[in-house]
């Protein structure tokens, strides 16, 4: 296991630049959000918790993320919204992998201020379905370590796999 580095600076401050995906989800908003919720269950946080090694954890994740990732927390962004005068649809959710995320975890504790990923699924005002999500590679490629952005390569490829079953045209910036 790697060491993390640690700064012994009293403040570090990174710049760094994020490029937010906002992708067309070719289904009613509805059935968008029950698509993706399929596709990325919730994760079964009691279970993670009773398993005795990490290799345990490994296996459970495979079971529980078919496609890589799943959801530890939902919003439902339109109730939380009520009475306002927004009326968008929205529902939002840290979807990610933690068995995937300790593969970065290890180098950097930091990197857990982008892991899980946020995503969000809304209707625009034209009533078009559309998923949003910040790259997952320009968020983890800012920590100037190899083993962390190769992760973050990773959660591309991940993320391009679920655009695709959501039947979402894949932007080129996740394959490339």
């Amino acid at each position: 296991m790697t060491v993390p580095v640690h700064t012994t600076e009293p403040v570090c401050v990174t710049e760094h630049l994020v490029r937010r995906l906002d992708v067309a989800v070719p289904l009613p908003y509805d059935r968008a959000v029950s698509r993706y919720e399929e596709l990325v269950p919730a994760v079964d946080l009691a279970r993670f918790g009773l398993l005795a090694t990490w290799d345990a954890a490994l296996e459970l994740a495979e079971i529980n993320a078919p496609h890589g990732f799943m959801i530890y927390w939902r919003s439902d962004v339109t109730a939380t919204m009520a009475g306002s005068p927004s009326d968008w649809k929205c529902v939002e959710y840290l979807m990610g992998n933690h068995t995937i995320a300790e593969r970065m975890f290890r180098h950097d504790p930091t990197v857990m201020l982008y892991a899980p990923l946020r995503t969000v699924i809304y209707a625009n005002t034209e009533g078009d379905t559309r998923f949003a999500i910040d790259q997952p590679s320009t968020l983890f490629d800012s920590y100037g370590n190899p083993a962390i952005a190769e992760v973050g390569r990773h959660l591309d490829r991940l993320v391009a796999n679920l655009l695709t079953r959501l039947g979402a045209p894949v932007p080129e910036e996740l394959a490339s």
